[in-house]
């Protein structure tokens, strides 16, 4: 039987820390755990969605996925909800002490160019944050990419 613990539980247990990449995981979690549960009052937030991009895969499926299309670089989750100039915002999610890789800096560049708004969050908190800033007003403030 799996115990069940809060975020905040998790956060303030460093012994048991996960890798970086499981840490995201529990992040992005709580974002569309929130986005789920906000969804009645922020009909916009049925449009959040996550793109599988990364993790850990054998050989056979990364390569499948790849010729899938599956390109490295492309943002966590993208809100499908035009605000201001922008066709959308891409959140690159990051846990704590995180740092996006150039190819997700380029990504992020590259859909700017094109009209979106691209952002990188620290944790679940920043990321709902940014969100709900884009619905409000365009883009979040000092974290877009120019």
């Amino acid at each position: 039987m799996t115990q069940r613990i809060t975020l905040a539980e998790y956060r303030a247990a460093p012994a048991r820390r996960k890798p970086r990449v499981e840490r995201e995981h529990y992040e992005q979690v709580a974002l569309f755990t929130w986005a789920k549960l906000q969804e009645k009052a922020i009909p916009e937030l049925a449009l959040l969605f996550a793109i599988p991009n990364g993790g850990k895969r054998d050989k056979r499926t990364a390569a499948r996925l790849k010729a899938e299309g599956v390109k490295a670089g492309v943002s966590d989750t993208f809100l499908a909800v035009a605000r201001a100039r922008y066709h959308g915002l891409f959140i690159e999610l990051k846990a704590e002490g995180g740092r996006p890789t150039q190819s997700q800096i380029d990504w992020a560049r590259a859909v700017t160019a094109q009209g979106y708004c691209a952002c990188f969050c620290h944790g679940a908190e920043q990321a709902k944050k940014a969100i709900l800033t884009y619905l409000r007003y365009g883009p979040p403030l000092g974290e877009g990419v120019e």
